[in-house]
């Protein structure tokens, strides 16, 4: 089965045409090898899938016949992600909560209030 079809029928894209876009970009690899969205997946290859901004790591346990429910994905696939992976993704996003872009102006009352109240958390938890 050809890789991005077998990436549509475990769900792990909503339709083949992004996970077909996701190979020609570079974000599948197969054995630590960018693939093809033509390139064929075989049991017991390992896939790494960048998606989010987290480098899923799978392992392919057998082709399905076709796209398969969401409590069926299980049986086809083995997710071996590291939980570090969601744990970065996590953080990104409180970074991304009090971050301002240069040029953006004055802070409002409201963007005040929150980067004080940040602030003394953080002084807070310093002392301690």
């Amino acid at each position: 089965m050809r890789i991005d079809k077998y990436l549509w029928a475990i769900r792990m894209f909503k339709t083949r045409s992004i996970a077909t876009e996701a190979c020609k970009k570079g974000h599948i690899k197969i054995n630590n090898v960018n693939a093809k969205p033509s390139k064929e997946v075989y049991i017991g290859e390992k896939l790494i899938v960048r998606k989010n901004q987290i480098n899923y790591q799978l392992e392919v346990l057998d082709v399905p016949p076709n796209r398969v429910g969401a409590k069926l994905v299980d049986l086809y696939r083995k997710d071996t992600t590291p939980k570090e992976a969601f744990d970065h993704l996590d953080l990104l996003k409180y970074s991304k909560d009090y971050y301002r872009q240069k040029g953006a102006g004055r802070p409002s009352k409201k963007d005040r209030r929150d980067l004080d109240e940040y602030q003394e958390n953080n002084n807070f938890e310093t002392e301690n």
